[in-house]
């Protein structure tokens, strides 16, 4: 049985997991400030270009964009994004369409069906909407395919806060500069959640958020990181000592 997006215990439970009550200690504050410098100076010379990232994209494509980007390479959307907007141009556009044609045009990407399902439930909700977004994170995940982080995005492109797009990628980064995660499951974790917040805590948490996931990307590698040429290697912890994190919900 699957239960409605706004009745799911599990999904209360991820959207108190967000580590706002969270406090630290001043020199993590500090290490947060000095990375977050760092990050953004680092990203004007090496970061990545995308399509999503022009100024000139709106609030549909870069949210419709962050479900494309889900479990699939950036650079893989990055030639796919341009296409697919010249047919579907809004939301009401993807509302329109078949399902089976929208599956077809999101093949080469992979994961069709998943997308394609999603898609259509949220463009059936954003056309009710007439495009307005809920303010609050409680409402945006009650939303068709509208989970933590694709709520993070909307209140970090649509209302400019300073919400993490915290991903795998993301929170490795924050694992070895910082400390190392608690629970398998980021959703739940509320205090890499908690640190990932105070990191992209700025006047521009959009260019830190992308910073973060470029270095994760092109430097912090999952097996073999180029430390030497990361810009957060000066205050890295890497390589950590062994430490296991549990599936408990804390």
């Amino acid at each position: 049985m699957v239960e409605r997006a706004g009745s799911s215990p599990a999904r209360r439970r991820r959207s108190s997991a967000t580590g706002s009550s969270i406090s630290f200690d001043a020199p993590t504050l500090n290490k947060a400030r000095w990375a977050r410098r760092r990050l953004l100076a680092w990203y004007e010379r090496h970061g990545r270009r995308f399509p999503w990232r022009s100024s000139n994209t709106g609030l549909y494509q870069r949210v419709v964009g962050e479900i494309l980007l889900q479990r699939t390479q950036a650079s893989t959307v990055g030639q796919f994004f341009d296409s697919f907007f010249q047919t579907f141009k809004s939301w009401n556009d993807i509302d329109a369409v078949p399902i089976g044609q929208l599956e077809n045009v999101l093949r080469p990407i992979g994961l069709w069906r998943k997308r394609a399902t999603a898609l259509k439930a949220l463009a059936r909700e954003m056309v009710v909407r007439a495009g307005n977004f809920p303010t609050s994170r409680d409402e945006l995940e009650s939303l068709p395919a509208v989970g933590q982080y694709v709520a993070s995005a909307v209140l970090l492109f649509a209302y400019k806060r300073a919400e993490p797009l915290l991903d795998g990628s993301m929170a490795r980064v924050i694992e070895r500069v910082f400390e190392p995660r608690r629970l398998v499951d980021i959703r739940y974790d509320s205090r890499l959640q908690a640190l990932a917040r105070i990191l992209v805590r700025s006047r521009d948490p959009t260019r830190v958020n992308w910073a973060l996931l470029d270095v994760a990307a092109r430097n912090c590698l999952p097996q073999t990181p180029k430390c030497d040429e990361c810009p957060l290697k000066p205050r890295c912890n890497y390589p950590m000592g062994t430490h296991t994190p549990t599936n408990e919900k804390l």
